[in-house]
């Protein structure tokens, strides 16, 4: 239940999945079954262990992805993508559509 009180979700799934946008999509499945009120909420994909892949295999696994969420590729070990990802979190929470109109 404490999923229903976030502004965001973020959904992290590791590079060495299978298929990352099945996985995604399993879990936006079990998200609608749950409460289908959860899908208006923001979303943010990460791709853990990105340290596994060269910059060819990221691309590969772009264009593989669903184009309504941003994705990120981010390494717990490295760091890389770490503060990228804590950066767009923040927008994210703290964007007001009314400010700068």
């Amino acid at each position: 239940r404490h999923i229903e009180r976030n502004s965001i979700l973020l959904f992290l799934v590791p590079a060495d999945a299978d298929d990352i946008s099945k996985e995604y999509e399993i879990l936006v499945n079990e998200l609608k079954k749950y409460n289908p009120e959860l899908l208006d909420k923001n979303r943010l994909l990460a791709i853990s262990k990105s340290d596994l892949l060269d910059d060819e295999l990221k691309e590969e696994i772009i264009v593989t992805l669903p184009n309504d969420i941003e994705a990120l590729f981010v390494s717990s070990i490295s760091q890389n993508g770490v503060q990228v990802l804590k950066d767009k979190l923040w927008d994210k929470i703290n964007y007001d559509p009314f400010k700068n109109v």
